[in-house]
C-alpha cells in the first residue's frame, strides 16, 4: 500500500478514534470534522503499514508504544498557530493595567504566571519580554516565575530551542526584535535572558492533579484553547483555574472564546480588547470594599 493513499475512516471508527482523542486530551472533534482525522491520519496508517483504522486504533490504544503513538498522532492533528506579540491589544491591557496593580499588592515582590497551552513558546516569551521591558533595572529585585505548559512535545520542543520562523515574528515590533534576538539564518534566535526567565513542561489541561502541585498563580493566560473544547470540558478547565488562581488574580483567554454561560466561578472585567477575567467573589468584595 501506498503512504500516500487515503484511508476510509467509517463513523463507527470515527466514534472510537474520537473518544480516544477527547479521553486523553478533552478536544472535541465532532463529526463535521471527521474528514480532518481520516486526511491527516491516513498518511500515518501507510507510514504503519496499517490497512484500516481499527488495526490503528487497537496500537493507540493496546500497543506498548500507545502513548508515543499518541503524542505523533497530537502533532499531526492540531495545528499550535500561534506567533509573538498576538493580539497586542489585550497584552497592552495586560502590560499596563492588569500587571501594575497585581505588583502593587505584592508587596513580597513575588509573581507566578502560568501560560497554559502555549505551544511552542511564543505566548510566555512574550511575556517575559514584557516584564523585562517593564521592571527594567527593578527586575531583578523581583522573583518572577513563568511557566508555559501544553500538551505536545513536539511545540515543547521548540520552546526549549527558542529558535524560530520568520512566520513566528510576524507581529513582533522591529524594537522586539533588535533587543532580544538574533539572526540565525532565515531564523532568529531568542536571548538567554528572556529564555531563563520560562520554564517549560508536559501538560494535560485535563490533569487537574498535576496543575494543584505547582500551587497558585497570579495571573493565568489560556487563550485559543477552550474553542477546542465542549461545555463539560470547558468548565472543568476554567474549574482547575480557578481553584489556581489566586484570589486577586486575573485569567485571560481568547477573544473568540465565550465562557458566560458556563459554570466557573469567573466574572469578566469591563476592559475593552481585555478579554480578562477575576473570581466573582474578589470582584464582589472590591465593590463592597468601594461602597
Amino acid at each position: 500500500m501506498s503512504i500516500a493513499q487515503k484511508i476510509h475512516l467509517s463513523e463507527p471508527q470515527f466514534n472510537r478514534l474520537s473518544k480516544v482523542i477527547y479521553d486523553r486530551s478533552g478536544i472535541h472533534f465532532p463529526e463535521a470534522k471527521k474528514y480532518i482525522l481520516e486526511s491527516r491520519l491516513s498518511h500515518r496508517l501507510g507510514e504503519l503499514e496499517m490497512e484500516d483504522f481499527d488495526q490503528y486504533i487497537n496500537y493507540l490504544t493496546m500497543g506498548p508504544y500507545q502513548m508515543d503513538e499518541f503524542q505523533e498522532m497530537f502533532n499531526r492533528i492540531t495545528i499550535n498557530e500561534t506567533s509573538f506579540f498576538r493580539n497586542d491589544a489585550q497584552l497592552g491591557v495586560f502590560e499596563r493595567r492588569i500587571l501594575p496593580e497585581i505588583m502593587e499588592r505584592r508587596t513580597n515582590k513575588r509573581l507566578r504566571i502560568w501560560s497554559a497551552a502555549c505551544s511552542s513558546g511564543e505566548e510566555p516569551f512574550t511575556i517575559a519580554m514584557l516584564l523585562h521591558r517593564t521592571l527594567g533595572v527593578r527586575l531583578p529585585d523581583w522573583h518572577i516565575e513563568i511557566l508555559g505548559t501544553d500538551i505536545s512535545e513536539k511545540a515543547l520542543n521548540v520552546a526549549h530551542d527558542g529558535l524560530y520562523s520568520q512566520y513566528a515574528m510576524r507581529q513582533t515590533p522591529q524594537l522586539i526584535k533588535d533587543r532580544y534576538f538574533k539572526d540565525e539564518g532565515r531564523n532568529f534566535r531568542l536571548s538567554d535572558e528572556i529564555r531563563t526567565m520560562v520554564s517549560f513542561e508536559r501538560h494535560n489541561l485535563k490533569d487537574r492533579l498535576a496543575a494543584k502541585r505547582h500551587g497558585t498563580w497570579d495571573i493565568i493566560f489560556c487563550r485559543n484553547v477552550l474553542i477546542y473544547f465542549d461545555d463539560p470540558m470547558k468548565e472543568g478547565v476554567l474549574k482547575m483555574f480557578h481553584d489556581q488562581l489566586a484570589e486577586d488574580g486575573t485569567l485571560f483567554i481568547g477573544h473568540s472564546e465565550r465562557i458566560k454561560d458556563l459554570n466557573h466561578g469567573f466574572e469578566a472585567l469591563p476592559i475593552p480588547e481585555g478579554f480578562c477575567h477575576q473570581k466573582q467573589d474578589y470582584i464582589a468584595s472590591q465593590q463592597g470594599a468601594a461602597a
